[in-house]
């Protein structure tokens, strides 16, 4: 999938997220709060995963796979990206998200040294 493709359905997965009817009419502040507060929430469900790979719960054992730890990992990068869209709704032309990460990437970079 080309990085364009990729783009373009992070942003409507985002406007599908804010045009579902249970918030219909939500004010865009509020929206901003849940589609934030929802990338707390997608991190919690990438623990509940880790604690299932590594057993950590001995009443549950090994319950899950490292594959269904990496699904929840992509699940929040996709959730603060959708976030990001949200953000960034009102802007004249969509931001290139994989690009603003892409740059974020390499500040961090720089900060340790990479680059």
């Amino acid at each position: 999938m080309n990085s364009e493709r990729t783009n373009r359905l992070i942003h409507e997965v985002s406007a599908w997220i804010d045009n579902s009817p249970d918030n219909q009419g939500r004010d865009r502040e509020a929206l901003l709060w849940g589609r934030v507060a929802k990338v707390t929430e997608e991190a919690g469900e990438v623990i509940e995963k880790l604690v299932g790979m590594t057993g950590q719960n001995p009443r549950k054992g090994r319950s899950a796979t490292r594959a269904d730890v990496e699904y929840e990992l992509l699940d929040v990068a996709l959730t603060a990206l959708a976030a990001l869209a949200h953000l960034r709704a009102d802007d004249p032309h969509p931001p290139d998200l994989l690009g603003l990460l892409a740059r974020h990437v390499e500040v961090v970079a720089r900060r340790a040294d990479l680059l």
